[in-house]
């Protein structure tokens, strides 16, 4: 399967896109900026973007959303639990000094349990609250790979003192949905280098190794 990992926007997200070699269905995970960029890859490849989501509703995650749909005509995907903060991105822009990007609306809510399929990939939705309360991950099987939004990071786990966060919560769903999964799944974390499971539960200062 085809997949880019492209930092966008100034505070570098990981935007993910992936694509079928075959069918040349695509997914694109958290396109917080640089659309153009985005949608280079997505031509290169010659992708047909089949679901845009979106892992949990702050600024650099979500702020080229409506850019991206507008350009590809791909419904967007989002957990409904962080639907107060996909309103709040003039309050968020202004925490960051950035003008607020155009608004989006979520065209399919993304729930624990679902799965959507790019090709034929099957993508699986984990609800990760946390971070956020509508946080998510994604847990592609075949590729062993997860897409962690800013759960789970390299040597760290995601911030909670912003709103929607919880301490105790992101333990619980690092530990339950996350630390199950093989240890050798790579972890496309929401920001920096990529890692594998198996690293994070030996190292992570955060998550302990019995836990």
């Amino acid at each position: 399967m085809i997949h880019e990992i492209l930092p966008v926007g100034m505070l570098q997200c990981n935007c993910s896109v992936f694509g079928d070699e075959q069918t040349r269905e695509g997914l694109v995970v958290d396109p917080g900026d640089d659309i153009d960029a985005v949608l280079e890859i997505i031509q290169r490849h010659g992708l047909a973007v089949k679901a845009i989501v979106i892992t949990h509703a702050h600024i650099d995650h979500i702020g080229g959303a409506q850019k991206l749909k507008a350009a590809t005509g791909a419904p967007v995907y989002m957990n409904p639990n962080d639907d107060g903060l996909r309103r709040m991105m003039e309050v968020q822009a202004a925490w960051l000094g950035m003008r607020p990007p155009e608004p989006v609306e979520v065209d399919t809510e993304a729930k624990d349990g679902d799965r959507l399929t790019v090709g034929t990939t099957e993508v699986h939705v984990l609800h990760t609250p946390g971070h956020t309360q509508g946080s998510i991950s994604l847990w592609l099987p075949s590729e062993g790979k997860l897409v962690a939004g800013d759960t789970l990071f390299r040597d760290s786990i995601g911030r909670t003192d912003l709103p929607g966060g919880d301490s105790r919560q992101i333990l619980r769903s690092i530990h339950e949905k996350l630390l199950t999964l093989p240890e050798e799944t790579v972890v496309i974390a929401g920001h920096g280098p990529n890692t594998t499971i198996g690293r994070e539960k030996q190292v992570n200062p955060f998550v302990g190794r019995t836990q």
